[in-house]
């Protein structure tokens, strides 16, 4: 491999294609939702899609990593991993979507949804059909067949974005009541649409994944050996993930619970739901730090296992964490110089919750960071450090959430996330000195971390004592770029 990082770059390009455009066009629903839904609406769609994440990571229990893995050893041949992991996620996939369907009224009720079930059954249906789909898309992945990925993925979110738009804008603006395509497709807005957008765009992606789906089967090798040795490797990943997902997510569900309700309030339900709608909203403007995490992740973890017999490997992972934070600090930087135009995204009574978007992506950045030091885990075959790293985070995020939220309410969450993930960080660092020692660039990542951090509190001040703020800030942004391409001696002729 000539230029491994050129490859690396390549790759996240082809699935950064899909993920950020696709992403993006799916988060031009954001302002659609939060201009026309109620924040205690949207609430309700931030606090069940919550839980979605983490099913999604129960129901695949760690099998995509073990497919990677098990995929690059030559005890087994790569149709027989795929045959094994495929007949394993479809079982499990098909029991708890039949499990949803006979329980969805009991599920409803526990979660204070009885007056919509239905809520509950669409989800489900969703989840249990991506779980499945996960697995297809990780064969497309370790083919390299990127641009079938992006094709799929792309689909999928276009699917999604269609039937929002006829469920939410065209059927009650376009249809008569007395119309057959009212009375077919609508009753009244209501956030349930968007729970079957998802389903619907679930349902049609997995078909078109039927060519690989049938690859699974047409050569059938399953091994129930093979199978065992999979799980014990994949089953601390989930645990891992769990507890990943603990540190990520788990606020949007206690704060439902956990919020104190100010005293004159009339409705403490429609209050505590508007709240988790506005920190839910303004997540979403931390969204091209995650799109930029998710790309990045989708071409590394086949890349970093693809790469890890070279003699330069080590080196080759301490120069992909430099360049990762230091394009993760530039989305940091560039978001929050604009912060008030990005804000136009969301409806205006949600807004209020813009101060968080900072702490948000400095968390976002932070998992980053941490999904990059996981690979000493995984190439040594010790993921139940990983089980062990999250579950520390998670027990930080949980102690903090409880802790926090009461007096701070979202606004604690979002710093909780933050600590929780720097507790990770320095953990998982530490650890790999250990058992897979990698000689990161400590001294100048933590130089663009300082000086990206100067950049964002310097903008606060001016933009409060200089009306023309937004054109200084063009400037910071320009010569941040420039101070990192001076620091990394990168040619700019080289770089165009």
């Amino acid at each position: 491999m000539a230029n491994p990082i050129k490859s690396l770059i390549g790759q996240t390009a082809v699935y950064g294609i899909s993920s950020i455009l696709g992403r993006f066009i799916n988060y031009l629903l954001v302002p659609l939702y939060t201009y026309v839904f109620l924040k205690h609406e949207y609430g309700v769609v931030t606090e069940l899609t919550a839980y979605l994440g983490f099913l999604l990571i129960v129901l695949t229990y760690g099998m995509e990593t073990g497919l990677f893995r098990f995929s690059q050893q030559k005890d087994f041949t790569k149709q027989q991993v795929y045959s094994t992991v495929t007949t394993s996620i479809l079982t499990t996939s098909f029991i708890f979507i039949l499990l949803v369907f006979l329980f969805y009224n009991h599920i409803a009720l526990l979660l204070d949804y009885g007056n919509h079930p239905e809520y509950i059954l669409m989800l489900g249906f969703t989840v249990g059909i991506d779980a499945f789909s996960a697995i297809p898309f990780a064969e497309l992945r370790i083919q390299n067949k990127a641009k079938r990925f992006a094709i799929i993925k792309l689909t999928n979110i276009g699917l999604n974005v269609g039937f929002n738009l006829f469920f939410i804008v065209f059927c009650p603006k376009f249809c008569a009541p007395d119309n057959f395509i009212y009375s077919l497709f609508y009753n009244k807005l209501d956030v349930g649409y968007i729970f079957i957008s998802y389903l619907l765009a679930s349902l049609i992606t997995l078909i078109l994944l039927l060519p690989e789906i049938r690859k699974a089967f047409s050569n059938y090798q399953f091994s129930a050996s093979l199978l065992k040795q999979i799980l014990k490797y994949s089953l601390p990943l989930m645990l891992a993930g769990l507890a990943g997902m603990t540190t990520d997510t788990l606020d949007r569900i206690l704060l439902k619970y956990l919020i104190v309700v100010p005293e004159g309030i009339p409705d403490a339900h429609q209050y505590i739901m508007g709240q988790i709608g506005v920190y839910g909203a303004n997540a979403k403007i931390a969204i091209l730090m995650v799109l930029f995490i998710q790309a990045f992740r989708y071409a590394a973890e086949p890349f970093f296992f693809n790469y890890s017999d070279k003699a330069d490997a080590k080196e080759l992972y301490a120069r992909v964490m430099k360049y990762f934070v230091i394009f993760g600090l530039l989305v940091f930087v560039g978001i929050t110089l604009f912060i008030d135009i990005v804000k136009y995204f969301i409806g205006t009574s949600y807004r209020e919750g813009l101060v968080v978007v900072p702490i948000l992506l400095i968390s976002k950045l932070l998992f980053g960071i941490v999904f990059n030091l996981s690979i000493w885990y995984k190439l040594t075959n010790k993921t139940k450090f990983g089980a062990y790293l999250a579950f520390s985070g998670a027990l930080v995020s949980v102690s903090l959430n409880f802790l926090l939220i009461p007096h701070f309410g979202y606004y604690g969450a979002a710093w909780t996330s933050v600590v929780s993930y720097s507790v990770m960080m320095f953990l998982s660092y530490f650890l790999s000195r250990k058992y897979y020692k990698i000689n990161y660039d400590i001294k100048n990542i933590s130089l663009y971390f300082i000086v990206a951090l100067i950049i964002y509190f310097i903008n606060v001040y001016i933009k409060q004592v200089i009306d023309y703020y937004l054109l200084i800030n063009v400037f910071m942004l320009i010569g941040f770029l420039f101070f990192i391409i001076r620091k990394e001696g990168i040619r700019m002729r080289r770089l165009l």
